[in-house]
């Protein structure tokens, strides 16, 4: 919630109306905090109140699809926020669920909205570095640095839970690489666990590691753009992202800055520029909220909700929907079975 709360207070289109949490203590102490003016612990009655028009899900990705299916049974607009679901099945049930429904569905896939990624994509399409050729893609996170996790992501590390490397970072990143140059019609994977076990920081228990934390990636589009990609956690030092797209008249170059060790998703993104030369130099990104004092977590985050506000208004979908999400979950799934089978796939 410390991108959500901040994000929507800083909108006029939006007002936090009802907080839910499973216990009736912690929900009135989040509708103070946050200035709601109801507080559930039932989900059902949070989503079926009169007040409420869209239900923002902000918890473990174990818990998504039930919340989900609550909301859209109360008519209710969802937002859920990446990962969509634990896998592309589970995926696919809740798209089509939430289409038939008719209500407005939205997956946070927010980094799409990030400044240097906007002006990047509007660049691309303008043909300013000419068709792209090649992406190489480089992400680390320094969370499991020295094999010592904080308390609060240690669950992460279970594979069960569906918010491991893989999931989280991988699926943000390689979704603004098919945001900005296609999507993948083949890829060829491979994973691993670096590190078997981990510490606790706070506690000093030892947990067994099971979701892996090294995605190796060699992707192609439907145009022939070729990709390869290094996702990774435990970064002991430099922890950062950087995207480089190889074009036919120059390169362009998405690369992390503040909070770079966070993850794409958190970090303050720098869009560079290289045309026939050596140098690189550094282009403003698209911000149509850049009036708007929030940090880069909360601020990708409001841009994705001002685009949904804006597309209720309109009528437009021009937000990233649960069927994108359906697509970013087929690539993972596909990823993981290639990298079991040891052999290149088509994705379905």
């Amino acid at each position: 919630m410390r991108a959500h709360v901040p994000a929507l207070h800083a909108l006029d289109d939006f007002r936090i109306t009802a907080v839910g949490t499973s216990r009736a203590e912690s929900a009135q102490r989040a509708r103070q905090l946050f200035g709601a003016a109801h507080a559930f612990t039932d989900p059902r009655d949070l989503a079926e109140h009169p007040e409420v028009d869209l239900v923002a899900i902000t918890v473990k990705v174990p818990a998504h699809a039930e919340l989900i299916r609550t909301a859209v049974a109360a008519g209710k607009h969802v937002y859920c926020e990446w990962p969509l679901a634990l896998n592309a099945t589970e995926a696919e049930s809740l798209t089509e669920l939430a289409a038939d429904a008719g209500v407005r569905h939205v997956t946070g896939l927010q980094t799409r909205y990030a400044p240097a990624v906007v002006r990047a994509r509007r660049l691309l399409a303008e043909g300013f570095v000419g068709e792209p050729i090649s992406v190489t893609v480089y992400g680390a996170r320094r969370l499991g640095a020295g094999t010592a996790v904080p308390d609060w992501a240690a669950y992460t590390l279970d594979r069960s839970t569906g918010a491991g490397v893989v999931e989280v970072v991988g699926g943000h990143t390689l979704d603004v690489v098919e945001h900005l140059v296609g999507e993948f019609t083949d890829l060829s994977a491979r994973l691993a666990v670096s590190h078997p076990r981990a510490t606790v920081a706070e506690t000093g228990a030892t947990v067994e590691v099971t979701s892996p934390n090294q995605l190796l990636l060699d992707a192609v589009t439907a145009r022939g753009v070729l990709i390869s990609a290094h996702i990774h956690d435990s970064k002991v030092s430099d922890g950062r992202t950087r995207i480089e797209i190889s074009c036919t008249a120059g390169d362009l170059a998405i690369v992390s800055g503040a909070n770079g060790p966070g993850g794409i998703s958190l970090s303050e993104l720098r869009l560079l520029v290289s045309r026939g030369d050596d140098s690189w130099q550094q282009l403003p990104g698209d911000d149509p909220l850049a009036d708007i004092p929030l940090d880069t977590e909360a601020g990708n985050v409001a841009r994705l909700y001002a685009a949904v506000a804006q597309d209720v208004r309109t009528g437009t979908t021009t937000v990233p929907t649960f069927r994108d999400g359906l697509r970013m979950h087929r690539v993972l799934d596909t990823v993981r079975t290639s990298a079991e089978a040891g052999t290149r796939l088509p994705i379905t």
